[in-house]
């Protein structure tokens, strides 16, 4: 009698917040994270060492998915930089950057 693996396709491990950020394992971790270190060349191993919080398994998966859904992560992830590029650019219209390290200098001998 020949064994008989079963294959059940799994859930990818990633979830949407309320912020709209894609999640990785249940974790803080984001999927922009995970995808940022692949592509600089760490393996999955040495994400998992440096974001212990996410599984090695979790980690995998999102790389796969990542690389079977590249184009469409792709997108997502310019949409968070454009985001994040409109949330600095907001920010600094209220706080300037002139002036930062003056402000920071006085803030220091105040307290000191």
């Amino acid at each position: 009698m020949a064994f008989s693996l079963l294959l059940d396709p799994e859930p990818v491990p990633l979830a949407v917040d309320a912020d709209g950020v894609i999640r990785v394992g249940g974790t803080r971790v984001t999927l922009e994270t995970i995808v940022a270190a692949f592509s600089q060349g760490a393996t999955a191993e040495e994400i998992a060492q440096q974001y212990p919080t996410v599984s090695l398994t979790d980690i995998y998966s999102a790389i796969g998915y990542y690389l079977r859904h590249r184009a469409d992560v792709e997108k997502y992830l310019e949409e968070r930089r454009r985001e994040s590029d409109a949330a600095r650019q907001e920010i600094e219209s209220h706080l300037g950057p002139d002036g930062i390290r003056e402000r920071l200098l006085a803030r220091r001998s105040s307290k000191g």
